[in-house]
């Protein structure tokens, strides 16, 4: 843990958490972190860091941090540290919740993509400005446990992707984009029933995704409706089909034309449910965990963000 008291700046004394991913994306967030103060320290902020040192361990941060000295959790990392660290607040027994902020430092930054705020100095002057926004978050639940989601929640391609990115690791950024064109040339055929409301859907799918951001991934504009605030969540649903029709509409998720295709479905829900015919993974905010089957529901303006 490291302490900074910034005496300098007008505004009264601010309180902020800073939570560092020293092995989140290009493994940058200390640099990052150094690079931001100043940003601060004009304004008479007093800021403490910590850092991860484990897989989970922005959980532990999340659900075991006293908030009574902060006003806000800041994060230094992706999307996968913001989501740990959002289950453990929400898994706290005491049941409190803190502003959060997101500064970019992961892969894919789906959140800030959102957001427009992709240079870290632009997040920081983002929190400094100290307004928050209230976002929506998904929960979702399966036999065992509970989950919360601030991304999106994905199944069949999207897991099989992640998984195979983690192995092609060497090839940076691009590893995503290679492991989506593998699993297309696969076409593993997943059969399901998904659920919304009282209507069911049957049948072979290549992914089903559940979105509260318009971005996923490393770039790709998934939802291209989505709103993080609007309650609903922006259900995404790509029926099976060929090899050749995979490739062309590939391409197309980065502009957000791919939900024009006829293969595509795209619906605005506050539930839905999917029960696969096996049971399997699932990516949430880019984690692959969890299992299926599972239901999906969102929480209107659940949390707080420095926007």
């Amino acid at each position: 843990m490291t302490i900074y008291t910034c005496s300098t700046g007008a505004n009264k004394l601010k309180n902020i958490c800073f939570i560092l991913n020293p092995n989140g994306g290009d493994k940058t967030s200390g640099k990052i972190f150094d690079q931001v103060k100043n940003t601060f320290k004009k304004e008479n902020f007093y800021l403490e860091h910590f850092e991860t040192e484990w897989r989970g361990h922005a959980y532990d941060y999340g659900k075991n941090l006293s908030f009574d000295k902060y006003d806000c959790v800041c994060i230094i990392g992706g999307d996968g540290t913001m989501h740990e660290f959002l289950n453990g607040m929400l898994d706290r027994g005491d049941k409190r919740k803190i502003p959060l902020g997101l500064i970019p430092g992961g892969t894919g930054n789906s959140f800030m993509r959102d957001l427009n705020c992709l240079f870290p100095e632009d997040a920081a002057k983002r929190i400094v400005s100290g307004k928050i926004r209230y976002i929506d978050i998904l929960k979702i639940q399966n036999e065992e446990n509970v989950y919360f989601c601030f991304n999106v929640v994905g199944w069949g391609i999207p897991t099989a992707v992640v998984e195979k990115a983690e192995i092609l690791r060497w090839f940076g950024k691009q590893r995503y984009n290679i492991a989506a064109i593998w699993e297309i040339l696969k076409n593993e055929k997943r059969y399901a029933k998904i659920l919304i409301g009282g209507n069911e859907i049957e049948g072979n799918f290549g992914f089903i995704m559940g979105s509260n951001t318009m971005h996923a991934g490393n770039g790709m504009k998934v939802a291209p409706e989505a709103k993080i605030d609007d309650g609903l969540i922006d259900l995404i649903i790509v029926k099976n089909s060929s090899r050749i029709r995979y490739l062309s509409l590939f391409p197309r998720i980065f502009d957000g034309t791919h939900v024009k295709d006829d293969i595509v479905q795209y619906l605005k829900v506050e539930r839905f449910s999917i029960i696969p015919e096996n049971n399997s993974k699932l990516t949430i905010d880019g984690e692959v965990y969890g299992s299926t089957p599972i239901n999906v529901e969102v929480i209107p303006k659940a949390i707080e963000v420095m926007v």
